[in-house]
C-alpha cells in the first residue's frame, strides 16, 4: 500500500512537472509571437506616418499648381494646425470628463451597500 502511494505520488509530482513544461513551452511561443506582432503594428505606424507625410508633400505640390509653393505649403500647414489644435481640444474634453481616476459609481455602490447592511443588522 505505501509503495502504491509512494508511486502515485511520483507520478502526480512528473505530471505536474510536465504540464509546467509544456506551459512554459506555450508561453515561449506566444511571448514570440506578440514579439513579432509588436514588431509589425511597430513598422505599420512608421509606414503609416510616412504615408501621411507623402499625402501632405501632394496637397502641398498640387495647390502649388495655381499658388506659389510657398503660399500651398502655408495652407496646408495651417490647415493640419487647426487640425490638431481641434484634436487636442477634444482630447482635453474627454480627459476632464474622465477625472477624477477613480471608479465612482462604483464607490457609491459599495457605501450605499454597506449603509443597507447596516440598516438590516441595526433591525
Amino acid at each position: 500500500m505505501g509503495e502504491l502511494v509512494q508511486r502515485a505520488s511520483q507520478q502526480l509530482t512528473e505530471l505536474v512537472r510536465g504540464e509546467l513544461r509544456l506551459a512554459q513551452a506555450e508561453m515561449k511561443e506566444k511571448g514570440r509571437r506578440y514579439g513579432k506582432s509588436g514588431g509589425l503594428f511597430g513598422g505599420a505606424g512608421v509606414v503609416g506616418f510616412l504615408t501621411l507625410q507623402a499625402l501632405v508633400a501632394t496637397a502641398i505640390a498640387a495647390l502649388a499648381v495655381p499658388l506659389p509653393v510657398w503660399a500651398a505649403a502655408l495652407i496646408v500647414t495651417v490647415v493640419l494646425g487647426l487640425v490638431a489644435a481641434a484634436m487636442a481640444l477634444t482630447g482635453k474634453k474627454q480627459a476632464d470628463r474622465a477625472a477624477p481616476p477613480k471608479p465612482e459609481q462604483a464607490i457609491e455602490n459599495v457605501k450605499a451597500d454597506v449603509a443597507e447592511i447596516k440598516r438590516s443588522a441595526h433591525r
